[in-house]
C-alpha cells in the first residue's frame, strides 16, 4: 500500500532544525551513523518507551542497528504513479505472463478465495489483483529491511518524516504482537510487507488469521493474505457486486479543462451530473450514485471513465487512480482467462 531536493534549512514537522550538509538533508544533532544516538531518535525510543511499554534499551539496540537508505530517499521522490501516463504504468501491470500467473494463484488457493469472497463480499479476483499487482503473487515481496526504510524515512525523510515516525512505531508494535523480530523483517522501499504490502499500521488494523493458526502472517502465509486484503477492502466499505467504474465510448464528451474531470479521489459527483453533460453510463447505476470521471492518456487516444465507489475503495489501498485502473483491469483478465478454463 503506497505513497522534493531542498537548498536551505528549515523546520520539519517535529521542530527540529534541518540543514544541507554534501547535498542531503540531515536533521541538527543527528548521527547518520546511528539513528538512536539522535535528538529525534531519543525522543522516539522515550515516547514509545513511556506509551507502550517498551524497554528502552531494546528499542534503542533495534534502532542503533538501522542503516540510512540513500536510494530509499530517491526512489520515495519519483513513484511510478505520478511520473508515468496511464498506457505506461498500464504495461507493467497487464501482461499474458501476469494474468496466466494469477489465474495459478487462484487455482493453488481456491477454498481461501471462495471463503474471502463469501465471508467478506469482495471479488476473489480484485482480491487476486491486488496481490499481483503488489508482488507478483508474492514472487517480490521486497528487500529492504523493513526497519531501515521507516527509520531512514522517519528521519531523514522531512516532508513525511511524522507520517513515517508513526509507522516506525506502528512496526515496532506489530512486530511485538506476531513475535516477528524486528531486525528481520523485509520489504518494500516505504516499508509495505507481504504478499499483500501492508504498511505497519494496516497490518495492525486489517491483518487477521485466516486459516486458524493464530498467527496473522502477511510474510510467508497467502492464505491469511487473502482474507487481510479482503477484509481490508470490506473494512473500508467495498460494495458487494456493486460496479467499479466503466469506459465511456466518447472520450471528448467532456473537455479537458472541464470541472466534471474532478482532482480528488474520492467521488464528489453524482451520475445525475455526468448525464446531464451528456454522458450515458451502462453500468446500472442510479442518478444519485457517486462517481467521478477521470480522464486517462491510452496507447493511440484519450480515454474517458466514470468511477464509482469501490474504485475509490481501491485507490485507499494505493492513493492512485493508475493503480485503481491496474487493479480493476488486471481483475477482469483473470476473471475471463478463469473462467474461460473452468
Amino acid at each position: 500500500m503506497n505513497m522534493q531536493p531542498v537548498s536551505r534549512f528549515f523546520l520539519c514537522s517535529a521542530g527540529i532544525l534541518l540543514f544541507v550538509v554534501g547535498g542531503q538533508v540531515s536533521a541538527e544533532g543527528v548521527s547518520e551513523s546511528n539513528y538512536a544516538e539522535s535528538r529525534a531518535g531519543k525522543t522516539f525510543i522515550q515516547a514509545l518507551s513511556d506509551e507502550h511499554g517498551f524497554e528502552r534499551a531494546e528499542l534503542t539496540r533495534w534502532l542503533g542497528q538501522a542503516e540510512r537508505q540513500d536510494g530509499i530517499l530517491k526512489s520515495i521522490s519519483t513513484p511510478a504513479e505520478k511520473t508515468l501516463e496511464w498506457h505506461e504504468y498500464r504495461r507493467i501491470f497487464i501482461r499474458d505472463e501476469q494474468i496466466k500467473d494469477g489465474v495459478a494463484f487462484l487455482d493453488k488457493y481456491p477454498e481461501a478465495f471462495e471463503r474471502a469472497e463469501n465471508e467478506f463480499g469482495v471479488s476473489k479476483y480484485i482480491i487476486a489483483a491486488i496481490i499481483g499487482v503488489e508482488t507478483r503473487y508474492g514472487r517480490y515481496l521486497g528487500s529492504h529491511r523493513v526497519l531501515d526504510a521507516l527509520a531512514t524515512l522517519a528521519f531523514d525523510y522531512p516532508p513525511r518524516s511524522t507520517f513515517f515516525r508513526r509507522e516506525l512505531g506502528e512496526f515496532f508494535l506489530m512486530t511485538r504482537e506476531q513475535d516477528f523480530d524486528p531486525l528481520e523483517v523485509k520489504g518494500s522501499y516505504a516499508g509495505a510487507m507481504g504478499y499483500g504490502q501492508f504498511i505497519s499500521s494496516s497490518y495492525r488494523h486489517y491483518a487477521i488469521d485466516f486459516d486458524g493458526d493464530k498467527v496473522a502472517d502477511l510474510l510467508t502465509n497467502p492464505v491469511d493474505a487473502i482474507g487481510s486484503v479482503a477484509n481490508y477492502f470490506a473494512r473500508h466499505g467495498w460494495g458487494s457486486g456493486a460496479p467499479v467504474a466503466e469506459q465511456i465510448r466518447d472520450a471528448g464528451a467532456l473537455d479537458a479543462n472541464s470541472a466534471l474531470l474532478t482532482t480528488g479521489l474520492k467521488p464528489s459527483r453524482t451520475v445525475s451530473d455526468y448525464r446531464t453533460a451528456g454522458l450515458s453510463p451502462e453500468a446500472g447505476v442510479s442518478d444519485d450514485e457517486p462517481a467521478r470521471a477521470i480522464l486517462l492518456q491510452g496507447e493511440d487516444e484519450p480515454q474517458l471513465w466514470l468511477t464509482y465507489k469501490n474504485f475509490y475503495v481501491i485507490t485507499r489501498y494505493n492513493h492512485s487512480h493508475l493503480y485503481g485502473m491496474a487493479v480493476l483491469e488486471l481483475s477482469d483478465a483473470l476473471r475471463s482467462l478463469h473462467e474461460e478454463s473452468s
